[in-house]
């Protein structure tokens, strides 16, 4: 239940987000849902082998190298898909900090709601 609800709250912060910020773009409730899939499915498969990869230049930059690899990842996203757009990096770079901004919020929200055992 709380897979679902996080999923769904997901797609509705994607939404948020094309809506405050021009640069991202999502044409439907049901392409933010696969967005939000799509996404998740990035951050839980592509994100830990990119975070290894570049270990040295994360280190270098003070951890900074990560909001690129977030970016690269949403604009990636919006690449494979059909009525998600982002315009260019910077917009991905935006956008995905705006989407991990409400990520969080929702994280936080859902542990409130559904507390572990």
């Amino acid at each position: 239940m709380k897979l679902l609800a996080r999923w769904l709250l997901c797609a509705v912060a994607l939404l948020a987000v094309s809506q405050v910020y021009s640069g991202v773009q999502v044409s439907s409730f049901g392409a933010a849902m696969v967005a939000a899939l799509v996404m998740g499915l990035f951050n839980a498969l592509l994100r830990p082998v990119l975070v290894l990869l570049t270990l040295p230049v994360t280190v270098l930059t003070l951890g900074l190298f990560l909001f690129v690899i977030n970016a690269l990842l949403f604009w990636a996203a919006a690449s494979l898909l059909e009525g998600f757009q982002v315009s260019g990096f910077w917009a991905a770079l935006i956008g995905s900090l705006a989407y991990s901004v409400l990520g969080l919020i929702i994280d936080l929200a859902l542990q409130r709601l559904f507390p572990s055992k």
